[in-house]
């Protein structure tokens, strides 16, 4: 079994993206995010130190707007207005889920287009599902794509079973499999069959966000696991995916923690460095 561990990957990316921030700032451009984060929830914080690690290392900079949790859709509005009118941010990430009383619905037609660098807005949504690479996919369901292609896992033809469809990780990803010729099958905790459906498959997405639901009689031998999920389980960190069970069966697979998390911080950077130089261009 061969372990698809999301650290190689990131690295390969960084190297690239160290020299364009080295380029950008050559041209007085600095790389910078804007973090939009209303209250304190810790997986939010945790994140958030990622991505300050992240970008730190490259160079590049990231500011966090924090925001209380009695703020008024007006407000937050107002905040993203702002954002937009910077011209020294070139992407702004904002945390979700909202807390109730706020309308993300209304964020999501409001943050510019070319600043939305983790695909919350309706327009970025279209842009994904039309496949014309105009706007900037989700980080996640990216950084799925970027550990296949690290380890030369080609997609053409091969048949892809995606657990989970929510518009985070599940279609999007979908949508991206696609685009690389993959032969894709959308399921998720509803789908009759679902375990016939995940042995059929080549390669399996497991992004349905239930804790090791996807245990040795889902899989067989020859397939690759890419475990999205994360989850705290008896104090540990774990994924969709039954680790121990799986790995014992399947051709390779990401763990959880060090799979597909340890790459979406660089995916969020590199879409922050994408934005910067269509200034310079």
């Amino acid at each position: 079994m061969k372990e698809l561990r999301g650290m190689p990957a990131a690295k390969a990316i960084l190297a690239n993206l160290q020299v364009r921030v080295e380029k950008l700032k050559e041209n007085g451009v600095e790389p910078k995010l804007s973090v939009v984060r209303v209250g304190a929830r810790e997986d939010d914080l945790s994140y958030e130190r990622g991505i300050y690690k992240r970008f730190e290392g490259v160079g590049a900079k990231v500011e966090t707007i924090e925001l209380p949790l009695s703020i008024t859709q007006d407000e937050l509005e107002n905040v993203i207005r702002e954002l937009n009118e910077d011209v020294a941010v070139h992407g702004v990430l904002l945390f979700r889920p909202l807390p109730k009383n706020l309308d993300e619905n209304r964020i999501k037609t409001l943050l510019a287009e070319e600043k939305d660098v983790d695909c919350l807005t309706s327009a970025n949504d279209a842009h994904l599902f039309a496949g014309d690479k105009k706007g900037y996919p989700p980080c996640t369901p990216q950084a799925v794509m970027e550990i296949l292609d690290y380890y030369g896992i080609d997609l053409t033809g091969k048949k892809v079973t995606v657990v989970g469809r929510s518009m985070v990780v599940g279609k999007p990803v979908a949508m991206l499999l696609l685009a690389k010729n993959a032969t894709v099958t959308i399921c998720h905790t509803k789908t009759l069959n679902l375990k016939e459906e995940c042995r059929n498959a080549d390669i399996i997405v497991a992004c349905a966000g239930v804790a090791k639901m996807i245990t040795s009689d889902y899989v067989r031998a020859g397939q690759v696991i890419i475990d999205v999920g994360i989850h705290v389980v008896d104090d540990k960190l774990c994924g969709d995916v039954d680790y121990e069970s799986v790995s014992e069966i399947v051709d390779a697979i990401t763990p959880v923690p060090g799979g597909v998390g340890s790459v979406t911080t660089t995916v969020l950077l590199k879409h922050i460095v994408e934005s910067s130089e269509k200034i310079v261009k």
